[in-house]
C-alpha cells in the first residue's frame, strides 16, 4: 500500500511538472498571467520562463524514470527533490528580505513547498525500499 502511495504521488509530481514545464515552453506570457503571485515577482520574461519550463519539464520526467527505474530511484528522485528545495528556499527567502509580503508562504505552498516535502518523503521511502530489498536478496 505504501509502495503504490509513493509511486502515485511521484506519477502525479512528475506529470505535474511536465505538464507545467510544456505550459511555461509553448505559452510563457498565458502561464506569467495565469499563475497566482507571479506577476508579483518581477516583470515578463518571455526567455526566462522558458529556462525555467525546461527545468520543470527534466523535473517530471526525472520523478517519471524513478517509477520506472527502481534501480536509480534514489538518485532520480534525490536530484529533482534538491531543486524544489532551492526553489522553496529562495521563495522563504523573498519574504524574509521583503520583496514578498508573509501571505506569499501560504499561496505558493502547493505549487513551491509542498512537492519539496513530498520529494523528500519519496527519497526516503525509496532508500528505505532499496536497503530492505537488498536485504531481502541476502
Amino acid at each position: 500500500m505504501i509502495r503504490n502511495a509513493a509511486l502515485g504521488t511521484a506519477i502525479v509530481l512528475g506529470l505535474g511538472a511536465v505538464m507545467n514545464g510544456l505550459f511555461m515552453l509553448a505559452s510563457p506570457a498565458n502561464w506569467y498571467f495565469s499563475v497566482p503571485g507571479v506577476t508579483t515577482t518581477g516583470p515578463f520574461n518571455q526567455h526566462f520562463i522558458r529556462d525555467i519550463g525546461l527545468i520543470f519539464l527534466f523535473l517530471g520526467i526525472a520523478f517519471l524514470m524513478g517509477v520506472a527505474r527502481p534501480r536509480f530511484r534514489v538518485v532520480a528522485w534525490a536530484a529533482p527533490t534538491l531543486w524544489l528545495w532551492g526553489h522553496a528556499l529562495f521563495h522563504f527567502w523573498e519574504v524574509a528580505v521583503g520583496i514578498c509580503g508573509p501571505s506569499a508562504i501560504a499561496r505558493d505552498f502547493p505549487a513551491v513547498t509542498l512537492p519539496a516535502l513530498l520529494g523528500t518523503a519519496l527519497v526516503l521511502w525509496a532508500a528505505r525500499d532499496g536497503v530492505a530489498g537488498r536485504k531481502a536478496k541476502l
